[in-house]
Order: C-alpha cells, then structure tokens, then sequence
C-alpha cells in the first residue's frame, strides 16, 4: 500500500486579513476532481492523470481522500479545504501551482466548498478544469421513473425556520421535478415536511448507497415513503419529487372561482375555445376547462 505525505495544514489561527496579497505562480491550475460515489471502479483515467500530475491534493478530510490516494496507489501532499478553512484558498494556490481539488464524493463544487474554490481561483485568474465524472443525483433522478426533461437541483434542504419553509414550498409548487439531497438520520423528518407541503400523494423517489453492494431506490408516494424511512437508514441520500400535477392548484396562488371566470368572459364576448385555452394556462386540465368553457357559453 503506497503511504501518502501528511497533511499539509496551514495554521489554524491564520488571519488571512494580516497576510499581503498572494502572488500566484505562472502557469497555476486547478483541477477538480470527481470521486467515486461508493464504487471505487468509478475513478476515471483521467481522474488518475490529474491527481498524479497534481503538485498537491486539496481535499475536505485529509483522513478519506488519504486512505483513497493510497488505493490508487498515488503519493501526493493533502491540504483541507473545508468549509471552515476555504478562506485560505488563496495562500493555497501560492503554495502550490498545480492543484486538485476532491470532495469527499462524487463532482466538487456540487453543494460543497469546491464552489468557493473555483471564486477565489477565478478570482486570482487562475485557470480551472472540472473534469467530468461520478456524481450522485444524475444517477438517482433517471432511477426515479419521474419526468427528468426539465428539473431543478435543490441540493440540501435549510434545517429549519423560515428558510426551509419557503424552499418546501417552493418545491410544492414547482412543475418540474425536484432533486434533494439529505442525510440519514434527517431523511424521515424531510419526507414528512415533503408530504406536508406537495401533498401526501405526490409520486417521489429515494435513492441511498449509490454504487455500493446494498443499492436501494424506493418509489411511492411522500407518505409511503416516510413510512417506509421511518427506521435506521445509512448512506447517501437522494430525494426526487414528482413536480405539481397538471391540474393540481398552485399552493403559492389565492383560490380562482374558475366557474365564475369563465361566465365573465363569455359575457365579454369570448367563445368556448378562447375560454377553454384560457383556463387550461391557468392549470386546469383541458377536459374540465372546455366543460366550464361549453357551460360559460351556453348560459
């Protein structure tokens, strides 16, 4: 097994406002990294290329990146960049031109710090590659069964407060399908916020240990998934949600007296057709709107 160099950690109490203005060296670099998800035969080979070309890895847990640098058989100095440590970016890129940067899983930058990365290199004018590879929620949104032509990426959820009140609505009232990452241990409190704000019956998915020998995607509804998570569950988690139904009011929008709509607007001269395409914008399914529509002018 090839051992890999100690951890190169800048001083925890360094104060980046009394340090002078990094020079970066010509022709630095970064480089981010997609890791495997689980499946260590996910690494790709020019994931390999980059991390033994590298002058050095930078990394959320120097002790998780470590123990996989030395499966893959590369020797390489590890510096943390987390998201307590990011705002050393800077004096990192002066210490070591070429650098790569791996989260603990799958494509940094994707609701992790390497997004923070990628601001100061940008910022330094430092060019970056983000290679293509393992990442969680692709895989678990087309195991969903869902509708996956439009969708949004919702990353993780606020804990709590008015925050995560106005994301899980925002959520209800989407059209689209929506993409959540969570926790194990915060992944029954979630649906049933879920179940609360689109609806016990709105069709989701949830995808855990991507990759791995004990893979799992189950599909139902909101509550028969949180019926179903309502024990112990380990891994990575992945939540897809079905978006709001044709038909189905938006939760966002004051109550419409569709009825009362349509009689206003044959008044007003409109035919069945106007009036039909009218309320089908407004979310009704076409056979109820030209019903209303048919009613409207024939009153």
């Amino acid at each position: 097994m090839t051992q890999v160099d100690t951890p190169e950690l800048l001083p925890p109490d360094l104060d980046p406002a009394d340090l002078s203005p990094p020079v970066i060296p010509e022709g630095a670099r970064v480089w981010l990294v997609p890791t495997p998800v689980g499946n260590l035969g996910d690494i790709t080979l020019r994931a390999l290329d980059v991390l033994r070309a590298a002058d050095a890895v930078a990394c959320e847990d120097t002790r998780r990146t470590g123990a996989l640098l030395s499966h893959l058989g590369i020797s390489k100095p590890l510096v943390r960049l987390d998201a307590h440590t990011m705002r050393r970016a800077p004096q990192v890129l002066e210490r070591h031109a070429r650098l790569a940067y791996v989260s603990d899983a799958g494509t940094p930058g994707i609701s992790d710090p390497g997004a923070e990365l990628v601001r100061a290199a940008v910022d330094a004018d430092v060019p970056v590659e983000v290679l293509p590879g393992a990442t969680a929620f692709v895989p678990a949104l087309v195991l969903s069964g869902l509708p996956n032509a439009r969708f949004t990426f919702e990353g993780f959820l606020p804990r709590g407060g008015r925050d995560r009140k106005e994301r899980l609505s925002a959520v209800a009232a989407r059209t689209e399908t929506s993409v959540v990452y969570e926790s194990p241990h915060r992944l029954h409190a979630t649906l049933q916020d879920l179940a609360l704000s689109c609806g016990a019956g709105r069709e989701a998915s949830v995808t855990r240990e991507l990759s791995k020998r004990f893979e799992e995607t189950a599909r139902g509804t909101l509550a028969e998934l949180a019926a179903h998570f309502s024990g112990t569950v380990k891994g990575e988690i992945v939540i897809v949600v079905a978006g709001r139904p044709e038909g189905e009011a938006d939760p966002d929008l004051p109550a419409v007296d569709h009825a009362a709509q349509a009689r206003e607007w044959a008044a007003s001269g409109l035919g069945t057709r106007d009036i039909r395409d009218r309320l089908s914008a407004q979310g009704l399914r076409k056979n109820d709107a030209y019903a209303l529509a048919l009613q409207a002018t024939s009153e």
